[in-house]
């Protein structure tokens, strides 16, 4: 392979639109993929995409303070100075709730006697899955930590390095939820943004945001309808917001009571037969199709 892979992101405006379902499934229909599990808050596409993992690779986002009893005064001026209280008296010294320090250092600064030092935040970790469509690369942000639009830049780092290495043409993204900065890392230098839209109200609103966000960081998207039948009034809006905007709607995927059974199970739509495999494998035609040109 010469050049950059495909880069295909799957998003929406919230969680539960089945974004991770239709990763997994075009990752069993792709060939040599590599996937990559963007949504770092709540990873779960390593559930429906078997494999062996490799060795955990810690994920340092910033430092945390920490002060040295011995060597503290008990004076308060590091507490003063603090702005996010992380720092509280503690039988008549100081000491550092971790979960409150953001690593601003101005207790540091503060401090008369040099009592505190910083010591690297490990917010997480990483992966990488061998799978018998690729790899996977999934992470998981450990409890009260921040920073996921950094940790899903190191995943879409490691995964573009597998692909070079592999010489694999394509890499899948699992977007997270919403709009905001993890989004925004995602996002990034992809060749296409595909938003998952349900036939609500509030998804045709999240729908819009994902889609002005796209226009904004200048990304081409398709918007993907699911469960399209349980509601054709909300479907037809979806689709005349997407005509007068000139995003194409790429598949539509009828509402099938048996999928969150298979689910349950670990497995992917595919191979149940029915609509919803058919959907999902139009979809998957119409990607090759688009990432061909």
């Amino acid at each position: 392979m010469t050049g950059d892979p495909t880069r295909i992101a799957v998003f929406s405006g919230k969680g539960g639109t089945g974004k991770t379902t239709l990763v997994a499934s075009l990752v069993r229909l792709a060939g040599r993929v590599v996937a990559v599990d963007c949504d770092v808050d709540a990873a779960n596409l390593a559930l429906l995409v078997p494999g062996e993992d490799g060795p955990p690779t810690p994920f340092v986002a910033g430092e945390k303070a920490r002060i040295d009893p011995d060597a503290c005064l008990g004076c308060g001026e590091c507490a003063d100075a603090c702005s996010f209280g992380a720092v509280v008296p503690d039988a008549g010294v100081y000491r550092v709730r971790q979960v409150f320090c953001e690593g601003c250092r101005a207790c540091g600064l503060a401090c008369p006697t040099g009592a505190i030092r910083y010591e690297p935040d490990t917010a997480g970790t990483w992966r990488v899955r061998r799978t018998p469509e690729g790899w996977l690369v999934h992470a998981r942000l450990g409890i009260a930590q921040d920073n996921s639009g950094k940790l899903v830049s190191e995943v879409r780092k490691a995964a573009d390095r597998i692909a070079a290495e592999e010489g694999i043409g394509l890499v899948l993204i699992d977007g997270p939820p919403g709009v905001g900065c993890p989004v925004h890392a995602a996002i990034g230098g992809v060749d296409l943004a595909l938003v998952v839209a349900e036939p609500t109200p509030a998804g045709h609103h999240d729908m819009e945001r994902m889609l002005e966000l796209a226009r904004h960081f200048d990304i081409p998207a398709a918007v993907l309808i699911n469960k399209h039948d349980l509601s054709p009034p909300g479907t037809r809006r979806i689709e005349e917001t997407c005509a007068r905007l000139g995003v194409p709607v790429l598949g539509r995927i009828p509402f099938d009571p048996a999928v969150p059974g298979r689910m349950a199970q670990g497995r992917t739509p595919l191979g149940g037969g029915g609509e919803v495999e058919r959907s999902i494998r139009e979809i998957h035609a119409a990607l090759a199709e688009r990432a061909a040109r």
